[in-house]
């Protein structure tokens, strides 16, 4: 059996494979070396064979390595693995988060276009979209993510693209992912989700009907709170032009932090689940306690689209979120007294992390547009780790006792 039979019959193999096998095995290619981990490939360059293999390399002609800025063996490992994961054609990888939300945009949008995104998306994300995307003459229109009306009427004749991230920032509100591919495609615009807070092992957008998926992989994707990162997956059609962007503008990911994220990738789903169990402990038992005013968690049974949550995700995932006491005060108060938990804006992390986000991850908001996404001066939000429940809890209840 040559070379090409054996990996055509592998990849034949993954590609029947349950997620849990493609988290550890998809997109690996060994090489002569015989590796059993994956390699990580330093090299900013790469040599060729001849003058004429070059430029057959440059002009696209031949398939292969050029520059590690847009083509690098440990870096398509990890965007082969998420396209697997997540059910697409292709992935391509980014510098962080951030910059795969800017590519999508960048590479599928001109102009004139306008865009519809869920008023409760990533703060940044709504600076990037109202400051510097508008400058580009790009313009956008937020609407609630839960209200699909809302959707339609905002829908324009130079609508390209709608944005939404589910569960939102930090409310944890559920969008109808299958609803909103509908609108979308009747409109012939693009559906693109951004799956940060569930990953491929909790929720699948694609196979829901949208057309992009975008991640930070900086969160639950690495899992251990070490690298900076994001991707983008979706078909090759979308996907290729994003590619041309990440090779002209260079928001690329660096092999390294390639090679943490595909291991990362191969504990994803237990991860998940465990974050799950454990938030869903602690929402419930904050939900009890006299001095919390609200829970923000799809997994509570009287949440909103507890429902809905429950038939698009297989679990609800470790970020919640709940208003405490009246004010700021309150609130910081109850960060402060707290003693196992970080103090930290990341998430995803196997170390439980808490947070202000009026002051932190939305700050950069106005007044108005935390009202409007309904962050209030008294919300912490909580991003559960994988230590003990039962210290977990303790450490809130020194937060409450502080209130």
């Amino acid at each position: 059996m040559t070379e090409q039979e054996y990996l055509a019959q592998r990849q034949s193999v993954l590609a029947e494979a349950e997620l849990d096998t493609r988290a550890v095995r998809a997109g690996q290619v060994r090489t002569a070396e015989g590796e059993h981990a994956e390699p990580i490939f330093m090299t900013s360059s790469y040599v060729f064979a001849s003058a004429s293999e070059a430029a057959a390399r440059f002009s696209g002609a031949q398939a292969g390595n050029v520059y590690s800025r847009y083509t690098n063996p440990t870096v398509r490992t990890f965007e082969e693995r998420i396209a697997a994961l997540e059910g697409a054609e292709m992935g391509v990888a980014t510098a962080s988060g951030m910059a795969a939300i800017l590519s999508t945009c960048i590479a599928l949008l001109q102009t004139g276009d306008h865009v519809v995104c869920s008023r409760s998306v990533f703060g940044t994300t709504t600076v990037l979209l109202t400051k510097y995307l508008a400058k580009l003459g790009i313009s956008t229109t937020f609407v609630s993510p839960v209200q699909l009306s809302q959707w339609q009427r905002a829908i324009t004749p130079n609508t390209k693209l709608l944005l939404l991230e589910t569960p939102s920032n930090p409310l944890s509100e559920i969008a109808d992912i299958r609803a909103l591919a509908d609108i979308a495609h009747q409109h012939n615009c693009l559906l693109v989700v951004d799956n940060c807070f569930c990953t491929p092992a909790l929720q699948q957008p694609l196979a829901l009907g949208a057309d992009i998926v975008v991640h930070s992989a900086t969160k639950y994707l690495d899992g251990q709170g070490r690298s900076v990162g994001g991707a983008v997956v979706g078909r090759v059609e979308q996907m290729n032009e994003v590619l041309s962007f990440i090779r002209t503008a260079g928001p690329s990911m660096s092999p390294f932090n390639a090679w943490v994220f595909l291991k990362g990738l191969e504990t994803l789903r237990l991860r998940m689940l465990a974050h799950s169990a454990s938030a869903l402990t602690l929402a419930t038992w904050l939900q009890e306690q006299t001095a919390v005013v609200k829970v923000h968690y799809a997994g509570l049974i009287d949440h909103p689209q507890h429902a809905l949550a429950a038939s698009q995700q297989k679990a609800f995932g470790g970020v919640l979120s709940f208003e405490v006491g009246e004010s700021q005060e309150d609130a910081w108060q109850f960060i402060d007294a707290t003693r196992l938990m970080s103090i930290t804006a990341n998430l995803g992390d196997a170390k439980t992390t808490i947070v202000h986000p009026a002051t932190t991850t939305h700050g950069r908001l106005t007044p108005e547009q935390r009202l409007e996404a309904g962050i209030t001066d008294n919300l912490i939000r909580v991003s559960v780790g994988l230590e003990d429940v039962e210290d977990l809890r303790k450490d809130l209840q020194r937060g409450l006792s502080a209130v």
